[in-house]
């Protein structure tokens, strides 16, 4: 199915920890239903690169994501030999970078270098702060937005936008995470997830842009609230990625997710 011209490309983002299966299940669902990409977090030390070779090997044309591996606790040799060892399709691959702490500016240039070098494929940044933004626009190939609202995503688009003319070339592709929930406790799982975020390194951005994390989140009693809050990001960024919060590991939850945001 091709989403109609004016709907912007909508992506789908599990938890790196999904069990394979249902890894596959919705991967597969995603590409039937014309979602553009399908995207794995990486978080410290649980493994994005590998999980997503179930879903690879469950879709033929639909990107492949990962947001994102984070250099400073794993390297970008250490990533490139993981996607050899999953045996990912580097064609569609978008492999994410971020980076944090002491020099993580040259940590992120030398790890796109890098990767590029070993694999040929897209790198995506994930980038939060305007510096961060006007780096990736210089030398990514992608931007991996995160717990944002729409104005702020787009303000953080101009500041890419900057990086990229700046450097003489085109802006990459903006891809903006939405937390998404569903049913019964839907607001609680958005609460508790971003506390978690809250509490650590996203403290001062949601101090910064003066709004609670539920606020750049879709909390749904029903699927049609789903599509309700997604329209107020179309043509904000160049592709949304509901990233899921679903109510169990089962696959299921996560179907009746896909369903609700398809394009």
């Amino acid at each position: 199915m091709t989403p109609p011209s004016d709907v912007t490309p909508r992506g789908v983002a599990l938890f790196a920890g999904t069990p394979e299966g249902v890894v596959a299940a919705t991967a597969h669902l995603a590409e039937e239903l014309g979602y553009s990409s399908f995207w794995l977090n990486h978080p410290g030390r649980t493994d994005g690169i590998a999980g997503l070779a179930a879903a690879a090997a469950a879709t033929e044309a639909i990107d492949l994501g990962v947001g994102v591996v984070p250099l400073h606790l794993r390297s970008a040799a250490a990533a490139v030999d993981g996607v050899r060892e999953a045996a990912l399709p580097v064609e569609r691959l978008l492999l994410g970078i971020g980076t944090s702490g002491p020099g993580a500016f040259r940590l992120a240039r030398d790890g796109v270098a890098e990767i590029r070098r070993g694999l040929h494929c897209r790198v995506a940044m994930g980038a939060l702060s305007e510096g961060a933004c006007r780096l990736a626009g210089k030398i990514a190939d992608g931007v991996l937005l995160n717990w944002l609202t729409p104005a702020h995503a787009a303000r953080s688009a101009g500041w890419i936008e900057q990086g990229s003319a700046s450097a003489g070339r085109p802006r990459p592709r903006i891809y903006a995470y939405v937390r998404v929930a569903l049913g019964a406790g839907a607001r609680d799982r958005v609460e508790t997830e971003g506390a978690r975020y809250a509490g650590g390194s996203y403290r001062s951005h949601f101090e910064e842009m003066g709004v609670a994390p539920l606020e750049t989140a879709i909390a749904a009693t029903e699927p049609a609230q789903v599509a309700a809050g997604l329209n107020a990001w179309d043509g904000v960024v160049d592709e949304i990625v509901l990233r899921f919060l679903p109510a169990s590991d089962q696959a299921e939850s996560h179907l009746e997710l896909v369903r609700a945001g398809a394009p």
